[in-house]
């Protein structure tokens, strides 16, 4: 089997990290090397495991998604590389799934995600008891019943749990640095394959749980970078993604994204904004769809006669 590089980029959540490496200890074909783009001050204190653990500290003092994914290809050992986010725990076959399936198709593979709740990797966890737990996203598409399905909307990648090989990746020029902080630097990677015919498609297989951490969708807390990388990549390609994210924040008063012109950020997030986004511990994963449908409900229900009539004079 070719070797397989895993990177996984990361800033706080220790816990997490150990798992993910203790995920990755278990697999039935082992990473010739695990990668971790260090995005704070220190390195971690991580477990032993029976290969190499590389930690390379890239610097900035936005959050650095895009540039840290290059600097770990570019100092990948292996043949093809897997991409994990942090919060991600590795099923067994993870490793064997992509490195097989990438034999079949020279593009960009992404795997299934399942969700836990709060809790669900306290103590002694086996992946095998995730099964009762986990829930699939209700926002994102299942797996193929079977093997390799391709995408025809490059706007379906998605960051979280991907693979290339690596000299497609570095081919394709990586991910565009200029993206700081969270928000759309995925898709204008799937934008820039699309534009080299580099195929993106779903696998059957290639697993990851997804450990809970207290979020917020839409991401609130990143209101500033969202905004940014939107006009960033409307610069360059001539239109904004992120917009059911943009759409939220408009319904919230947060931003005027009116087109022609720059978004303006009109207030800063407050309390109910927090409250109306946030993701509780027994939610396996927040959901900006939810988030929108209560608040066009709102609107519509403030805006009809029965409601008005209630208004004082």
């Amino acid at each position: 089997m070719p070797s397989v590089t895993v990177v996984t980029l990361a800033q706080g959540r220790p816990t997490h990290l150990h798992n993910l490496v203790l995920g990755l200890t278990r697999q039935t074909q082992s990473p010739v090397e695990l990668i971790v783009a260090v995005m704070q001050d220190l390195p971690y204190d991580l477990p032993e495991a029976p290969f190499p653990i590389r930690q390379i500290v890239v610097g900035g003092d936005r959050l650095p998604l895009a540039a840290a994914r290059n600097r770990a290809v570019a100092a990948a050992a292996g043949e093809h590389v897997v991409f994990l986010d942090v919060d991600c725990i590795p099923a067994p076959d993870l490793v064997a799934d992509y490195a097989r399936r990438l034999d079949e198709l020279d593009g960009l593979l992404m795997g299934e995600v399942l969700y836990l709740p709060g809790g669900a990797t306290g103590g002694a966890w086996r992946s095998e008891d995730f099964g009762p737990l986990a829930q699939r996203h209700s926002d994102r598409r299942g797996p193929p019943a079977e093997g390799i399905e391709i995408c025809t909307d490059y706007r379906c990648f998605w960051s979280l749990n991907f693979a290339m090989r690596r000299a497609t990746f570095l081919a394709a020029g990586g991910f565009d640095e200029r993206y700081t902080g969270y928000g759309g630097e995925d898709t204008d990677f799937g934008k820039t394959l699309d534009g080299y015919g580099i195929p993106i498609a779903w696998i059957r297989g290639g697993l990851a749980h997804h450990q809970y951490h207290p979020h917020h969708m839409p991401p609130i807390h990143h209101l500033d970078s969202v905004v940014r990388n939107a006009e960033l990549f409307e610069a360059k390609w001539g239109y904004r993604t992120m917009g059911h994210w943009l759409y939220a924040f408009r319904l919230m008063g947060l931003i005027d994204d009116a087109p022609g012109r720059p978004i303006r950020i009109l207030r800063r997030p407050d309390a109910d904004d927090l409250a109306l986004t946030g993701q509780q511990s027994h939610q396996p994963y927040a959901n900006t769809a939810t988030v929108i449908r209560l608040l066009d409900a709102r609107i519509a229900a403030a805006a009809s006669p029965a409601e008005t009539a209630r208004v004082p004079a």
